[in-house]
């Protein structure tokens, strides 16, 4: 598929995602009605449902979404793995593990959101200090070493909900499968999600070059060991950013990426920006999904994902041998 065609087309399928999301939920409009909300005009009811309520979580869902996919392409690419995920290396699993804990003590809003964003990063410590050997993290270490420590925090955050009390219990799993019913403010994560895709474009002729190997990366003079330590930690922060803003949502950074190199190729000035627009679309439909499939009540947005990722990683993972790192 030619990259132009690809990217014109998410963009489309983002902005058409949007518009769904705006004039569907428990009170559906039409596109006129939705249009005018958007205008300022129309019922003051539509207004504030589509501005107060449904925008914000809708943009906050699609940011989400793209910073999760961004940290994706990052770590497929460190770990010369295309099936490689954010939440693999155990940086989600902290996140949720501190969530929980400060949520079972009571606290909420900003504090909450501090100690997801500490359990992550101390969790990309934790990691960085184990895999460390010889002076560097060869990816193979550093792969293992996160997904033991993910499975140790997948077995704290059991222990957690086990003891958490009934009361609480219902809020801990849904912000633990994602949640984006609370968001107000999307431009945080909109800002930091951009901010990524920027990034990305700056070091993608160095990221192609990584992609076929460190040594021929070394050959044509690329910094590897600097590199390779600001993608893990970059993908690691926005990881961190995404949890603490919505919860743990698996899959969005594990099959996307991987999907676009199937359709246009390797080419991280064309990868970044559709894996961006794919992840935010992906998530915000998701999202869409999760808040109408039983409307009035909602479901967990990552549960919605694993719906949808699971039987589209297997597809995936059969024909991954095609796919060229």
């Amino acid at each position: 598929m030619p990259r132009t065609l690809l990217l014109l087309s998410l963009l489309g399928l983002a902005l058409a995602t949007l518009v769904l999301a705006l004039g569907i939920g428990s009170a559906s409009f039409s596109l006129a009605e939705t249009w005018s909300g958007l205008m300022g005009n129309g019922d003051p009811l539509v207004r504030e449902l589509v501005y107060g309520v449904r925008m914000p979580r809708a943009l906050t869902a699609f940011g989400t979404g793209a910073a999760l996919a961004v940290a994706g392409v990052m770590l497929q690419v460190l770990l010369r793995n295309p099936l490689a995920d954010p939440y693999i290396l155990g940086t989600s699993g902290g996140a949720a593990a501190a969530a929980l804990s400060a949520m079972a003590m009571g606290a909420s809003g900003l504090l909450l959101n501090g100690a997801a964003f500490v359990g992550a990063l101390g969790s990309t410590a934790l990691v960085f200090g184990l895999a460390r050997s010889g002076g560097n993290w060869a990816p193979g270490r550093l792969l293992l070493t996160g997904v033991v420590t993910a499975a140790g925090w997948g077995a704290l955050v059991t222990l957690i909900l086990a003891l958490a009390p009934d009361a609480s219990l219902r809020g801990m799993l849904f912000w633990l499968m994602g949640d984006f019913s609370f968001a107000q403010n999307p431009w945080p994560i909109i800002i930091i999600a951009a901010a990524a895709v920027l990034a990305g474009l700056a070091i993608a002729p160095a990221l192609n070059v990584l992609a076929t190997g460190q040594d021929q990366a070394m050959l044509l003079g690329v910094s590897v060991v600097p590199l390779r330590i600001g993608l893990y930690l970059f993908s690691s922060l926005l990881t961190a950013v995404a949890v603490t803003t919505a919860g743990t949502v698996g899959f969005v950074g594990l099959v996307i990426p991987h999907l676009i190199r199937l359709l246009i190729g390797s080419d991280h000035r064309i990868v970044i920006p559709c894996s961006a627009l794919a992840g935010g679309t992906l998530l915000m439909g998701a999202d869409l999904l999760a808040r109408t499939i039983v409307a009035p009540q909602q479901l967990p947005v990552g549960a919605i994902t694993a719906a949808l990722g699971v039987p589209l990683f297997l597809v995936l993972l059969r024909n991954s041998q095609s796919v060229k790192d």
